[in-house]
C-alpha cells in the first residue's frame, strides 16, 4: 500500500471538507448577521452583530501573536537586513501577480491589468524572479487587487465584520474573496497537482512573518494610541479596504494592511 498517497489523499480531502464548512458556516453567519446587524455609522461604517464573539476571538489572537509571531517577526527584522526583506516582500508580491492581473480583468480596469502583466514579466525576467521592483524603479507602482475588492466595484457591501482565529480582521465580502483568490491562483493548483504542498505553507509562513515585520511599528503605534484598540483596528480596516477599492495607496489611508496571515 502506499501510504504517502493514501495520507496525500486524506489530506486533501480534508481539505475539502474544510472548505465547504466554512463556506457554508460564513453563509449562516451572514444570513443571521443581516438581521440583527446594528447601525454601521457607530461601527466605523461597518455591521458589527458578532462584537462579543470578535472580541474574544481579537484578545485570543492579540495572545497569540504577543507568545509566536510578534517575536519571530522582531527576530526576522534583527537577523535580516533590510535590503533583503524588501527582496523577500517583492517576490511574495510577484507571486501574487496572477490573482492581481485577474482581478484588474473582473473589474474592468484593462489599465491596470497591464500595469500587472508588465510588472510580472518584467520583474520576473530583469528582477531576478521579482526580488527587484525594476518596473517600481521605472514607475510602474504596484497595486494591490483581490477578488474582495472586485466584489466592492461590483456593488457588493461588506456585510458581517469577522475576526478570524489567526487570520485576523475582516468581513464576510473580503473572507469570501480569499477563498476565490485562492481557486483563481495556478501556483496553488500546480503545487497541489505536483505533490509539492511543502512550497504553500513555506510562502504562507514567509508572508505572515513578512506582513507582520512591516507592521511592527505602525502596530505598535496604534495599540499606544488607542482608547479602544479593538474598535480602532476596526475602523481602519474598513479605511484601508475603501482605500484599495478605490486604488489609492493604502499609506494614503494612514494605515497598511491589517495582518490577516492568509495570502
Amino acid at each position: 500500500m502506499n501510504i504517502l498517497g493514501v495520507t496525500r489523499n486524506f489530506v486533501a480531502g480534508s481539505q475539502k471538507r474544510i472548505m465547504r464548512s466554512f463556506l457554508v458556516g460564513f453563509s449562516l453567519i451572514a444570513l443571521t448577521g443581516c438581521a440583527s446587524a446594528p447601525d454601521p455609522a457607530l461601527t466605523g461604517g461597518i455591521s458589527d452583530p458578532f462584537e462579543g464573539m470578535n472580541r474574544a476571538v481579537f484578545a485570543f489572537n492579540e495572545g497569540a501573536d504577543a507568545v509566536v509571531l510578534k517575536p519571530i517577526a522582531e527576530g526576522y527584522r534583527f537577523i535580516v537586513p533590510a535590503p533583503a526583506r524588501t527582496g523577500v516582500r517583492n517576490a511574495l508580491r510577484n507571486l501574487k501577480s496572477p490573482i492581481i492581473f485577474g482581478n484588474e480583468i473582473l473589474q474592468g480596469d484593462f489599465d491596470g491589468a497591464g500595469k500587472a502583466f508588465t510588472r510580472a514579466a518584467i520583474n520576473s525576467l530583469v528582477g531576478v524572479g521579482g526580488l527587484f521592483d525594476v518596473a517600481g524603479y521605472e514607475g510602474i507602482e504596484y497595486e494591490e487587487e483581490d477578488f474582495g475588492q472586485t466584489l466592492a466595484v461590483w456593488g457588493l457591501g461588506h456585510g458581517p465584520f469577522m475576526i478570524a482565529p489567526i487570520m485576523g480582521p475582516g468581513s464576510f465580502r473580503d473572507f469570501s474573496g480569499k477563498l476565490v483568490d485562492n481557486v483563481m491562483d495556478p501556483l496553488y493548483w500546480w503545487l497541489n497537482n505536483t505533490d509539492q504542498e511543502e512550497w504553500l505553507y513555506a510562502r504562507l509562513g514567509t508572508q505572515a512573518i513578512s506582513t507582520r515585520e512591516e507592521l511592527l511599528d505602525v502596530l505598535a503605534e496604534l495599540k499606544m494610541g488607542a482608547i479602544d484598540y479593538y474598535a480602532t483596528v476596526r475602523s481602519v480596516y474598513v479605511q484601508n479596504r475603501a482605500a484599495l477599492v478605490a486604488d489609492q495607496n493604502p499609506d494614503d489611508a494612514f494605515f497598511n494592511d491589517i495582518p490577516d496571515y492568509e495570502d
